[in-house]
């Protein structure tokens, strides 16, 4: 498999993204081939504690193994594959705008935390707007009385308008821009996304008032307009 330097960078990175930025350059040298300590220290300049350190975590984590006589590292079969994939998905792609988002669940039954779960990632991954790269879905583990979980999801959006549509559809709590670098956005999309948010907002607002006495509103629009501290 022949891949450009910075394309495969990209791709190799992306599919690595929950490692140490230390782990992700150990990932990017093996890739290639099988490497000794030795061979990794010198070419990445990583002090053979942290570098031991990194490769621990990395055996720990099973996305790297231990071959041969000298000893070498190499990538594990399954983030090799990972590569390969993303080289497909990307390569059918017609999308330009990248994010990354987690997307938190929060329920008092875990049953219904999972069904939750399972439904959002169905939706995502059927929703034309989006092309999903990768979605990794957290543990679910039990705080209190209740059970919370996240979703990490690496997908492309067909517009600005589809992104507007994902931060309201699936309320993430954090969203990072992968790629492009510059937006440069058509009239008609960021007509139609200024239009989205104006019916989500107005149907945000009705759902609001409809459930709050006079005076939590009253309360809740001197909020609105104070001036922030």
């Amino acid at each position: 498999m022949k891949l450009n330097s910075l394309f495969f960078r990209d791709l190799l990175v992306s599919a690595v993204s929950r490692f140490s930025e230390e782990q992700k350059k150990i990932a990017l040298l093996l890739f290639h081939s099988p490497k000794t300590v030795e061979e990794l220290n010198k070419q990445l300049n990583i002090p053979f504690d942290d570098l031991n350190d990194n490769l621990k975590q990395m055996l720990k984590m099973k996305v790297v193994k231990i071959e041969g006589y000298p000893q070498k590292y190499s990538l594990v079969g399954s983030i090799v594959e990972a590569v390969k994939r993303r080289k497909e998905i990307q390569e059918k792609d017609p999308f330009d705008l990248r994010i990354k988002a987690i997307i938190e669940f929060r329920a008092v039954e875990e049953e219904f935390l999972k069904k939750n779960i399972d439904e959002i990632e169905e939706k995502l991954r059927k929703d034309k707007h989006f092309m999903v790269y990768d979605l990794f879905r957290a543990k679910i583990i039990q705080e209190g009385s209740h059970y919370t979980s996240y979703i990490e999801v690496n997908l492309s959006a067909r517009d600005f308008t589809s992104i507007v549509r994902f931060m309201y559809f699936y309320g993430p709590t954090s969203v990072e821009v992968l790629r492009p670098q510059r937006v440069v956005l058509a009239m008609d999309d960021l007509q139609d996304a200024l239009m989205e948010m104006a019916d989500m907002i107005q149907v945000y607002n009705d759902a609001m008032l409809k459930s709050m006495s006079k005076g939590e509103m009253e309360e809740f629009a001197k909020s609105l307009y104070s001036p922030k501290k």
